[in-house]
């Protein structure tokens, strides 16, 4: 028998072992543990008797929705979008599922974080159509009757990846400013909340906050929705 022909015979059986070792060593290895749902997440059961509240935005409002439920709550049910909501052209994409066919008392919403962010060297979202993107967004959020909250985007420090600049973040803000300006829309300026205290509540060269920078935030955005609903009911 050739030695070719003998390779050739042999070579079902070894990488027939080959598996059985890599089926071996998988089977060795620990179990990753299932990745728990975040409880920002959570199916809220409402109170008829309370108003209905909204959270849009990305994973800074999934950070303060837990805490915001615990402030309000017997005031009111607060829900979220399920899911980080992303740059504008994602929530032009979801806003309609978010919104659902349910009433809304209030809607609290932020873009703008993902929009800024450079992806080889350019925004995700340019400036232009982030205008346009949040335009539209606004414009069916009007559609539900409530009483909307415009929540600036929060700081971002140096160092961050993906790239993002605070000066953006400024730039990203004063566009979204002007597109709620005049349409009786409430504002939480949250960046200008959160700007001096930043060593305490962020983590360093990340756009995310500690559990409890997250519940100081919280704080502020539950001031907020309270005070537009005060307003709402005069």
């Amino acid at each position: 028998m050739s030695y070719r022909h003998r390779f050739t015979v042999a070579l079902p059986s070894v990488l027939f072992i080959l598996f059985l070792s890599a089926e071996a060593i998988h089977a060795q290895q620990p179990a990753q543990p299932a990745r728990r749902p975040s409880p920002a997440m959570a199916r809220i059961t409402d109170d008829p008797t309370l108003p209905r509240v909204l959270l849009i935005g990305d994973s800074i409002s999934i950070g303060y929705t837990v805490p915001v439920r615990e402030l309000l709550k017997g005031k009111m049910n607060v829900h979220r979008a399920p899911t980080n909501c992303g740059p504008t052209i994602r929530g032009l994409e979801g806003i309609d599922a978010w919104l659902g066919d349910g009433r809304w008392d209030a809607i609290h919403f932020n873009w703008g974080l993902h929009d800024l962010k450079r992806i080889d060297g350019k925004h995700q979202v340019p400036l232009d159509a982030y205008e346009q993107n949040l335009r539209k967004l606004v414009a069916r959020l009007k559609k539900t009757d409530a009483k909307l909250i415009w929540c600036s985007t929060t700081p971002v420090p140096e160092g961050t990846s993906p790239p993002r600049s605070n000066k953006d973040v400024e730039a990203y803000n004063a566009v979204a400013k002007k597109t709620v300006d005049g349409q009786g829309i409430a504002t939480d300026d949250l960046y200008t909340f959160a700007l001096g205290r930043l060593t305490e509540i962020q983590r360093p060269a990340n756009v995310h906050f500690t559990p409890e920078g997250s519940k100081v935030l919280a704080e502020q955005v539950a001031r907020a929705i309270e005070a537009s609903l005060a307003e709402k009911r005069k």
